[in-house]
């Protein structure tokens, strides 16, 4: 079998457009998700498939503006737009989808959406390190799984979910496997290959043939000769809101104009990848709430993981500037951009903040600032 290039993680979204719809014909659920919050493996172990919906398009929020206030958050307006005019096919075969907390905005949009579709919306605590907050939150797991027995009509069993957490950790392994082959000098993959890669592991169906690909493609890219060509582009490191195909303008911006986005700590790339469910625990569903707890989102309030994560990811990729992309009216990571900037520039290294919305209307005036960190550079 020939080795998988970028171009066949592309064919990963309408190839399981397909087998979605072969498996619903045959009785399968599909539970969509918008937030790495949401423990794929309780899915799994419900024997439905997880399909990411978060909208990544400009070309929704129009009909989302009829319903929502034009000031909100560009994700959460592109999202709802997908589905109140039911063009993503992933929503479409969705027989339940579910939210989270992590902001106010999409919390109160889900409440409308629920008219729609059916909607689940899990409570998120704030907070980390408090034991209620950890109660909590193995509560709210426990809940969702008596929901998805309920919704789907099954029996999640614990054998189920420790098979599922097995199938995660290996697929996020492979995951980070990928992304890491960027901390080499110079880096093997561009930014829009690398976000092409981690975007669209969230539309697989399979996650074990997943796992297979990403591990059979980070192995091909080792054979890969490095070649130096005497021209040394910019390392950038890319944080804060996610990011996909279809807003990715930053990424562009950057390589257009020479520089390499290296690596992404946005919950769409590496924010999640270190974290693994503890296989050792009695309790799987106490081994879901410890890792997702963990997950170093700006809704977390204090939120030093991901301080610690930028930290060793700017030493760990040879980063040479660090983007800090907020989208429009995203408070949270907006408010964070402050801590993040005193690190960056501890650390040494030129920072820049960007908030954007979707559309390419200030692509020139991205264009100049981005220009002016990147010439910071040495």
């Amino acid at each position: 079998m020939s080795q998988p290039k970028v171009e066949s993680f592309l064919n990963i979204r309408p190839d399981n457009i397909v087998k979605i719809k072969e498996a619903k014909e045959n009785g399968t659920k599909v539970v969509g998700i918008y937030c790495t919050y949401c423990p794929e493996e309780l899915i799994l172990a419900a024997k439905a498939i997880p399909v990411g919906l978060c909208g990544t398009k400009e070309e929704p929020i129009a009909a989302a503006e009829e319903t929502l206030p034009r000031n909100l958050c560009p994700l959460i307006k592109s999202s709802y737009g997908f589905a109140i005019e039911d063009t993503c096919p992933f929503f479409h075969f969705s027989d339940l989808v579910i939210g989270e907390t992590t902001c106010d905005g999409k919390k109160k949009m889900f409440e409308i959406m629920d008219e729609i579709k059916p909607v689940y919306t899990m409570k998120l605590p704030n907070v980390q390190d408090l034991d209620s907050a950890f109660e909590l939150w193995v509560s709210e797991m426990r809940r969702l799984r008596t929901h998805l027995e309920e919704a789907l009509d099954v029996t999640i069993t614990d054998d189920d979910i420790w098979a599922a957490i097995k199938t995660i950790n290996n697929e996020r392994k492979a995951a980070k496997n990928v992304a890491d082959l960027n901390q080499q000098d110079p880096p093997p993959l561009t930014g829009t290959e690398l976000l092409t890669v981690t975007w669209s592991r969230s539309f697989a169906a399979d996650k074990v043939e997943l796992t297979n690909m990403l591990n059979d493609f980070a192995a091909e890219v080792k054979k890969r000769p490095i070649i130096e060509n005497g021209v040394k582009k910019p390392r950038v490191l890319l944080t804060g809101c996610p990011v996909g195909l279809g807003t990715e303008k930053i990424i562009k911006i950057v390589e257009d104009l020479g520089g390499n986005v290296v690596a992404m700590e946005n919950c769409t790339g590496y924010k999640t990848l270190e974290l693994q469910s503890d296989e050792t625990l009695s309790d799987p569903i106490e081994a879901l709430a410890r890792k997702y707890i963990k997950i170093p989102c700006s809704c977390m309030s204090p939120n030093p993981y991901r301080l610690q994560l930028v930290e060793r990811m700017i030493h760990d990729f040879k980063v040479d500037a660090v983007i800090d992309l907020t989208w429009q009216a995203c408070h949270t990571y907006n408010i964070e951009a402050y801590t993040i900037q005193k690190l960056v520039r501890k650390a040494g290294v030129p920072y820049l903040q960007l908030e954007t919305d979707y559309s390419n209307s200030d692509m020139e005036s991205l264009k100049v600032r981005i220009e002016a960190v990147m010439e910071m550079v040495e």
